[in-house]
């Protein structure tokens, strides 16, 4: 079960911590993955290291944020791994800028724009290249990382990200709508406080958890191979929370 053999994915921001964690584990799983990331460097060595356990990997640096970039970066990575399958839209916080938390009040429109850029529009950008291709062949998976900041309103300074992932998980039921008679899905996955965050702040969070432990990439992977393979078919506008039993980030 489970099984991505013969399948094409595209992980956006996958050139660490979580994307890369599900672009290892979908290798694993058989597909082809093709590793975005801003960064190139970060692209080919998460490729490198697939590769040299003899997985299939591409990697794809491009801005999520450029629609031309993505475009042409999609098709260069299809030329040499084939029609995507699978879509992850894994790029997010505030993209290639340093996530700066911040009330809304003290916010201008510049602070908004990376928030709103790569989290909304670059998921735009992203499941617009490759949808047709999926309704033309009548089978495709779309999967975009949420947040427990979109469905919950937090006191954290979060208030644009959390607006514009709400933003993302809800373009994806629409999606789902509008594809569900060609064979594609869309689902979100809404994340929890993950072990990326500071030592000092997550001894805290910990304490609010009930599994009482942080979420991994391995955690985020299990939750998008599952999304993505056959035998969630029926499945679809879906928001799965993987969030350790937390009702919110606390």
């Amino acid at each position: 079960m489970f099984s991505l053999e013969g399948k094409t994915a595209l992980v956006t921001g996958a050139g660490f911590g979580m994307g890369a964690g599900v672009a290892r584990t979908f290798a694993r799983q058989g597909a082809h993955v093709i590793v975005n990331d801003l960064e190139s460097a970060r692209a080919e060595e998460v490729v490198a290291a697939l590769v040299e356990q003899g997985l299939a990997a591409t990697a794809a640096p491009f801005d999520v944020t450029n629609e031309q970039a993505v475009q042409d970066g999609i098709a260069t990575a299809c030329g040499a791994a084939g029609p995507i399958d699978i879509l992850v839209n894994n790029a997010g916080n505030a993209g290639g800028k340093r996530f700066v938390q911040k009330t809304f009040a003290e916010m201008s429109p510049d602070d908004w724009a990376p928030f709103l850029a790569v989290n909304l529009t670059g998921v735009m950008h992203c499941t617009r290249a490759v949808l047709q291709g999926m309704c033309d062949r009548g089978n495709g998976r779309i999967i975009t990382i949420s947040s427990e900041a979109a469905r919950i309103a937090l006191p954290i300074g979060v208030s644009v990200y959390g607006a514009a992932k709400a933003g993302a998980a809800q373009l994806m039921r629409y999606v789902a709508v509008e594809a569900a008679q060609h064979g594609v899905t869309a689902n979100n996955i809404s994340l929890g406080n993950m072990n990326t965050i500071g030592e000092e702040f997550a001894s805290e969070v910990v304490k609010g958890i009930p599994t009482g432990r942080l979420g991994t990439p391995e955690d985020v992977a299990a939750a998008a191979v599952f999304l993505a393979s056959d035998e969630a078919a029926w499945i679809t506008g879906a928001t799965l929370a993987v969030n350790g039993g937390s009702p919110a980030i606390q």
